[in-house]
């Protein structure tokens, strides 16, 4: 369980889709995803909610977020004291949206919130949908980084499912798949999709859009995040096991 402030948490209601929005120090482009994701659900006429999880941020992130969930009745806001990385996020996302149908998407733009349209549609009849990036123009180091990283999961995890970015799934599957892993990095997610993945639910992996960051510092493909995600490796391969 993370350790959060929820500055709203009010009892479970009969939403159908909950978008969190992975927050931390995306004061710049925060307010440019969050309008764009709402706009695109209230078009799908789908009972919504948006959570916006401030992941310890010091560059105003947190206050912004506030006033959007004050001029935006979807809106629910969840503040970590400190930042927790990607594993606390999505533990959050587990742990504190209400709605049938669950995703994350990051607060940085770089996946346009048409991705959602596409996933309701491909949602029909599965339990599970991977999004996954056919081309980027990551650099030269990214790329090769990148292709390192995937050899190695492959080695120790085995055939996985394409995926990379975003994902929709059925909330159900919380309860029969519940991920165990505590890092910081991507682990609980991976873990979570394994499970589901090598069971009988039904998933699919299918290509998204993807576009350049316009304002902010990237946080993939570094070495920082490339060394959370690598130490969680041996965590998810042991909790895959049981």
């Amino acid at each position: 369980m993370s350790s959060v402030l929820a500055t709203d948490e009010g009892p479970a209601t009969s939403l159908v889709v909950s978008v969190v929005i992975m927050a931390f120090n995306e004061a710049a482009s925060l307010a440019e995803t969050v309008s764009e994701v709402a706009e695109v659900l209230s078009s799908t006429c789908l009972s919504h909610e948006i959570v916006i999880v401030n992941d310890g941020s010091d560059d105003g992130t947190g206050e912004l977020a506030d006033r959007l969930q004050e001029k935006l009745p979807v809106v629910r806001v969840v503040h970590h004291h400190s930042n927790l990385g990607l594993g606390g996020v999505y533990r959050t996302g587990f742990d504190t949206t209400r709605g049938e149908l669950l995703t994350f998407f990051p607060a940085d733009g770089q996946f346009p919130a048409s991705i959602l349209r596409q996933f309701l549609r491909e949602m029909e009849g599965r339990d599970m949908v991977l999004g996954y990036i056919p081309a980027r123009n990551d650099s030269r180091v990214g790329k090769a980084l990148s292709w390192c990283e995937r050899r190695l999961y492959y080695a120790l995890l085995g055939p996985l499912p394409k995926f990379q970015g975003v994902l929709m799934f059925r909330r159900r599957l919380l309860d029969r798949f519940a991920p165990h892993c505590q890092g910081r990095g991507w682990g609980v997610l991976m873990e979570f999709i394994l499970r589901v993945h090598r069971s009988e639910a039904a998933t699919i992996s299918v290509p998204t859009s993807y576009r350049p960051r316009l304002r902010g510092r990237s946080k993939v493909n570094n070495w920082r995040t490339i060394r959370a995600n690598l130490a969680e490796l041996w965590a998810v391969r042991d909790q895959i096991a049981h």
